[in-house]
């Protein structure tokens, strides 16, 4: 139902929270904001937020509370405000395990080739959102859904987060959207992600947050379908990729912004 529900949307639909799972009440506080906000805007709302961030620069920097109290944590949320919930999966394991809870599994950029991953992310049956790699075409894409297809799941969502050019930086080519939305699958576009600096800080990663609005705004005018955002109350304190997140006070100009810009492109 609610795959139906992101294909039919007469909008967009939106994919945001924190890059990372800090303290319960934070996230708590975020999802019951944007739930707000985007049921008075019309838009269907996925919270979400990390258990692990397998892939920090650094070795020593926050990764997370961990699968078991992360996956505590997002499924209180989901019980309370009534929320679909969305999390990264690094391994089969996790995949199988948190397809009991989560309504959207997501595959990080980085894994996205994982056959073995892919697969038991797909027999779970829930939605599984795929994120681009930054090393990928997005022609190359297809190979990736194919995949997924002879594993028997078609709920499937392909996220577009930029690309790499040269060292500590992303570009995104817009010309992405359309190609893999021809694969027949929505497309999602990654806002905060595609302006990250990755290890521009030299022990952990930059960002230009003030440029992912106008990405958002380009990605909705090239066809994307729903948007993924990072955001945080104040992002100069999260753990994780602070510089490149929206603050949680924006989301809503943003937000209304967005669905404008969407009425008029009909």
């Amino acid at each position: 139902m609610l795959f139906r529900q992101l294909k039919q949307t007469n909008h967009f639909f939106l994919i945001a929270g924190p890059c990372v799972i800090e303290r319960a009440d934070l996230c708590l506080e975020i999802a019951r904001y944007m739930r707000k906000v985007c049921h008075r805007l019309q838009i269907p709302y996925i919270f979400k937020a990390s258990f692990d961030k397998a892939n920090r620069s650094s070795g020593h920097s926050y990764r997370g509370p961990g699968f078991d109290h992360g996956i505590e944590i997002l499924a209180k949320i989901r019980k309370d405000l009534q929320i679909p919930i969305l999390s990264d999966v690094h391994n089969e394991n996790q995949a199988i395990v948190a397809g009991k809870v989560l309504d959207v599994i997501q595959i990080p950029a980085f894994l996205c080739r994982q056959t073995d991953l892919l697969r038991a992310a797909a027999s779970t049956k829930r939605i599984v959102n795929v994120k681009k790699g930054q090393f990928l075409a997005p022609g190359d894409m297809k190979n990736i859904v194919e995949k997924m297809h002879a594993f028997g799941n078609r709920k499937l969502l392909l996220t577009e987060r930029g690309s790499c050019f040269g060292y500590h930086n992303l570009v995104t080519d817009m010309r992405s959207i359309p190609i893999m939305r021809s694969l027949g699958c929505p497309v999602i576009f990654d806002a905060t992600h595609s302006v990250q600096l990755p290890g521009g800080q030299g022990d952990h990663s930059g960002g230009q947050g003030e440029f992912a609005p106008i990405l958002a705004c380009a990605a909705m005018a090239a066809g994307a379908e729903g948007l993924f955002v990072e955001t945080h109350p104040n992002p100069s304190t999260s753990p994780s990729d602070g510089p490149n997140m929206i603050p949680l006070n924006q989301m809503n100009a943003l937000l209304k912004r967005l669905s404008k810009l969407k009425t008029a492109l009909k």
